[in-house]
């Protein structure tokens, strides 16, 4: 009964709306006495370069056999025009910050100075 399933996978976006993605259906054999025993199969699918970010969504996995229904909880994926852009002002905001501390540190001095005297 439990033999032949099949596995679709799919994304639902912003929208509420599901788009298949993949469909396939498995007929396992059973090894000799192993008949009774529950058994786990990974079954994996890679989704290609995503083309646009209208394909921002959540993407679910669903094996369903005669009379029985699973699905995975999802997972959400964000599509960028983009990408990731790692900003590069670090060193620019450290420069700025040690130059500031400097002319503070050297004005607090300078006015140190001018009042003792």
């Amino acid at each position: 009964k439990y033999t032949k399933f099949s596995i679709c996978y799919y994304w639902i976006n912003s929208l509420d709306q599901k788009t298949s993605i993949y469909n396939r259906s498995e007929n396992v054999a059973i090894p000799y006495g192993e008949e009774n025993k529950t058994a786990a199969l990974s079954y994996d699918y890679r989704i290609m370069l995503l083309e646009n970010t209208s394909s921002t969504g959540t993407y679910y996995c669903e094996v369903k056999w005669n009379d029985i229904k699973k699905m995975g909880k999802g997972v959400f994926v964000l599509a960028r025009d983009t990408g990731y852009i790692e900003s590069s002002y670090g060193w620019e905001i450290l420069i700025a910050l040690t130059v500031l501390l400097a002319v503070l540190s050297i004005t607090a001095t300078a006015l140190l100075l001018w009042k003792r005297k």
